[in-house]
């Protein structure tokens, strides 16, 4: 099932006294690149949670973002660093002697300089990681059926584009066949509209079909473009990322569409090749958006 690299997904866990809520969005790129938006309390997570998604997602450009809070006090501790304060205090009261101020220090001012109170965390990490990472796998599996609902649609017209270049090739594969019988007749008139005469080399005539026949032969393009058809349907039906092989597999059809092209001294068979390409180039839009 072809899945596509673009979606969205979101999951949130509530606790008695913590909250997480993780959303995760996806849009395309060649390989899969993470980038986590997180809390600095959990920041020690990060590559758990890019491990986690990645369970589950193999390509894209995959933006996470992680809200996290924790009303418990039993949690937190607050502490006051005694030997900062105490630098603080003596340097404030050198400076109101050296310069002749009265040094009124309240210790609600001294509590606002940096690393003087701290707070002290007295979480459980082992359980806050298991919880959030069950946030971010419910996140990702949301997003992931997200991707699938639209990688569906995309099949479904990647299905209906390959049903089209396979009727155009099989009429370029009919039309084809008679190329040889035309440029016979029209060989035969063309000599005797030169020569004035009825009378024609036949075995003339026929090293000439001959070498016609082999330069305007599509057999073999015709053959390989159908196998590619097939494998293209196989690889829908198949499980995994298969935007890389598919892209891989549309130059190989367009290799041989244009060798058809170069080929065909008819008319028809041109407009049919120009259907195709044009089939082609819109499938390769629509890949760049397959996982």
């Amino acid at each position: 099932m072809s899945k596509s690299m673009t979606g969205f997904g979101k999951s949130t866990l509530a606790t008695e006294s913590k909250e997480y809520q993780v959303e995760i969005k996806t849009i395309n790129h060649r390989f899969a690149d993470i980038s986590v938006k997180m809390p600095r309390v959990l920041s020690y997570l990060e590559e758990d949670v890019k491990k986690e998604i990645l369970k589950q997602i193999s390509r894209g450009k995959i933006e996470v973002f992680i809200t996290y809070s924790n009303s418990s006090s039993e949690d937190n501790e607050v502490k006051i660093n005694t030997e900062i304060a105490k630098l603080y205090i003596n340097e404030l009261r050198n400076l109101a002697q050296a310069e002749g101020l009265q040094s009124n220090i309240e210790v609600t001012e001294i509590a606002k300089f940096p690393d003087v109170l701290k707070i002290k965390s007295n979480n459980d990490d082992e359980k806050i990681k298991e919880e959030l990472l069950e946030v971010v796998k419910n996140a990702t599996k949301n997003l992931v059926n997200m991707r699938t609902a639209e990688g569906e649609k995309i099949e479904q017209d990647l299905n209906d584009r390959l049903n089209d270049i396979e009727t155009k090739t099989f009429e370029i594969s009919k039309l084809s066949t008679g190329l040889i019988e035309d440029y016979v007749v029209k060989l035969e008139n063309r000599i005797k509209d030169l020569l004035k005469t009825e009378e024609i080399d036949k075995s003339r005539l026929a090293q000439e079909v001959v070498i016609y026949a082999d330069k305007c032969s599509v057999e073999e393009e015709i053959t390989r473009l159908k196998s590619h058809i097939s494998q293209f349907r196989k690889m829908l039906e198949s499980d995994g990322a298969i935007g890389k092989k598919i892209d891989f597999l549309i130059q190989e059809m367009n290799r041989e569409t244009n060798t058809i092209g170069s080929k065909a001294n008819n008319l028809e068979i041109t407009n049919n090749v120009i259907e195709i390409k044009t089939q082609l180039e819109d499938i390769r839009e629509q890949i760049q958006n397959i996982e």
